[in-house]
């Protein structure tokens, strides 16, 4: 048989794409060869794992063991919530903190209530604060309420604390008191300065307010007073802070107080009263604002969705987290007093969409603290893929996480020197026993892969870290 020029163009574009299908075949096989290794000699003893692995740019899985594995997520379920959070058509809305009055003015005083409604705005800070009571205090076209000052909690059930959360966390700063009305995430942060040997220290207390009280027990510059620490008569649900231990130079130390509403309505009519606004039934109530005929907007804070994200994402932020499950459940049912299982059901929704069994995981919070968290990192890789598909929750996400060896809770892992150097934007997870990654990883070869590492039951989190990162830098540079 003789060929032509058109026969041997069409055998030699066979003879490449065979050889293209053989290379890449053989490069499977390596990087699986080389995960298998990794698992087999530096997953930690007596811990287990999870990997999931999928090439977003080939389109096809990289590397599974036991990707099916039910484990707590600690961390990595932000990447649930916010995923969920980003696929809503009103995703982009601000968190907004707002400031009604209801009644009649007369001359100068208004003849009703003032109302302060929460948004469940995580990044509300001391800043936020003065702007809001300075912004009333001008636009009011009164300086005296004769009525109440209210704050409208109403965003929100009750339940100030999670499903499985641990009580003894409490007073720690990463357990706040939820609430859609929160002032510096509900955290008193002290910062104390040394003087003279053996002299108290000077502290200085943010933000400032007469709802606690703080006791001053430093020493400075004396190794025998013990560790620094701040904390408060917690177990009796006060707001009594002991600052104690040495100061042998600048110490900051944070500490939640009870009951965050409280902390920002108290701390809001301080700053009313400095800003010449008073009212005449003293102290604060809490009530529902009726928004009608009577009642007129009269100030309003804005803290945009990235900055929320920002921060929940790098710094592994919960109450930003569980705001943004608050907000999700408000957005998916339309109504106010959400709780968070109208957040949950959305995830749910989403996982089912995704051609998963809903009914095969527990969710239980937004932010990974509960106990009673188990998805898979089967299930952590379908969100990361579902959230590169659409662009616009893809850009906002990964914008959001933090990158290996530069910034957020991966600035001193993988870092200059490594394969994996900035190239790595994951999400970290971590509690006693728990220690899990998941993100995107990006290739020497210029593709983009999804991945998560889930490790259970391991106590060093050093050697989990170390194993985790191993994992990514091999990915990195497919052997």
């Amino acid at each position: 048989m003789i060929l032509n020029k058109k026969h041997l163009w069409l055998f030699a574009i066979l003879c490449c794409h065979a050889f293209s299908l053989s290379a890449q075949a053989a490069d499977s096989l390596r990087i699986t060869t080389r995960l298998d290794s990794l698992v087999e000699k530096h997953l930690p003893q007596g811990s287990e794992a999870g990997i999931c692995v999928y090439d977003l740019t080939a389109r096809k899985s990289l590397y599974s063991y036991r990707a099916d594995k039910l484990s707590h997520p600690a961390s990595t379920m932000k990447l649930l919530t916010a995923i969920t959070a980003l696929s809503m058509p009103d995703a982009d809305h601000p968190f907004r903190t707002e400031v009604w009055y209801r009644g009649k003015v007369e001359r100068d005083t208004l003849r009703g209530d003032l109302y302060v409604v929460g948004g469940f705005d995580p990044e509300f800070d001391n800043a936020a604060l003065d702007s809001l009571s300075r912004t009333v205090a001008r636009r009011a076209p009164f300086h005296t309420v004769n009525g109440r000052i209210l704050g409208d909690v109403s965003l929100k059930d009750s339940l100030y604390w999670g499903s499985g959360w641990l009580w003894d966390d409490n007073p720690a700063s990463f357990q706040p008191y939820l609430s859609p009305l929160m002032l510096a995430k509900g955290v008193l942060t002290v910062t104390a300065i040394p003087n003279e040997k053996g002299d108290t220290a000077t502290l200085f207390c943010m933000p400032s307010s007469s709802y606690y009280k703080v006791a001053n027990r430093t020493c400075s510059r004396t190794p025998a007073a013990g560790r620094f620490e701040v904390t408060r008569n917690w177990l009796e649900g006060g707001n009594e802070v002991t600052v104690s231990g040495n100061v042998n130079g600048a110490r900051v130390g944070s500490i939640n107080l009870a009951v965050s509403e409280r902390f920002f309505m108290h701390t809001f009519v301080e700053r009313l009263q400095r800003d010449s606004l008073w009212a005449t039934e003293p102290g604060y109530a809490f009530g529902i604002l009726r928004q009608d005929s009577l009642a007129h907007l009269l100030a309003a804070y804005e803290t945009p969705l990235q900055t929320v994200l920002n921060q929940m994402m790098k710094e592994s932020d919960n109450l930003n987290a569980e705001a943004l499950l608050c907000r999700l459940g408000a957005q998916v049912t339309g109504h106010r007093h959400v709780s968070v299982h109208d957040g949950l059901k959305a995830m749910h929704s989403l996982i089912k969409h995704l051609g998963l069994k809903s009914d095969g995981y527990n969710l239980a919070d937004g932010c990974g603290l509960s106990n009673y968290n188990f998805v898979s990192p089967e299930l952590l890789v379908a969100f990361l893929r579902y959230a590169y598909s659409r662009t616009d929750i893809f850009r906002k996400l990964y914008k959001a996480l933090p990158v290996s060896g530069m910034d957020g809770t991966l600035r001193y892992r993988m870092r200059k020197g490594s394969p994996a150097y900035r190239r790595v934007h994951a999400k970290t997870g971590s509690f006693t026993g728990i220690n899990c990654l998941a993100g995107y990883i990006e290739t020497t070869e210029g593709h983009l892969l999804a991945f998560a590492i889930m490790n259970q039951n391991v106590l060093s989190a050093r050697q989990a870290r170390a194993f985790q990162d191993r994992i990514c830098e091999a990915i990195v540079q497919g052997q």
